[in-house]
């Protein structure tokens, strides 16, 4: 079991937009597994491969006992509005209001190349957009409304664990 280092915010992997996945070989695999074991820590319920350093498309869920994974996932349709506290594993200890759709639906495929979608209400839903957001070099923060996201960032520089480069 691999269960790899998350990327703080400020770390440039998570603000770049990803790589499709084109070749599923042996190192897919590999990734697909240690995003599997990444997630099942106590407390995630996804992690997307920027977070642990890789610039490909495909990220790991686990909410409420559902758990898998997604490559090349494309957010295909959203309904409905949901407002509650986020957090995310690259912003740890920190948590801020973000509005979501209450469903989302995305399609990718899995290992074998194989067609795959996942869908869900409330909290996969904000999972399935919160980890698409990743894979397109967004980090939530970015979410939300300009006065929030001026005073979530000071914090955010505030902290001892913010990746500044150096």
């Amino acid at each position: 079991m691999t269960i790899r280092p998350i990327r703080r915010f400020g770390d440039p992997v998570l603000r770049t937009m990803t790589d499709p996945v084109t070749v599923f070989d042996d190192r897919i695999v590999s990734l697909v597994t240690d995003l599997l074991d990444t997630v099942s820590e106590p407390g995630r319920a996804g992690v997307a491969a920027p977070q642990i350093g890789v610039s490909l498309r495909a990220f790991s869920y686990d909410v409420n006992g559902d758990k898998g994974y997604v490559i090349n996932p494309e957010l295909v349709e959203t309904a409905g509005e949901q407002d509650g506290e986020e957090g995310c594993l690259s912003v740890p200890g920190l948590s801020y209001p973000t509005r979501r759709a209450s469903y989302a639906k995305v399609r990718g495929v899995d290992l074998r190349n194989e067609p795959v979608t996942v869908e869900g209400h409330d909290l996969m839903a904000r999972c399935l957009q919160h980890e698409t957001d990743h894979l397109d070099g967004i980090v939530y923060l970015q979410r939300l409304e300009a006065e929030k996201r001026r005073a979530a960032l000071k914090e955010v520089r505030a902290t001892d664990w913010f990746w500044n480069g150096g």
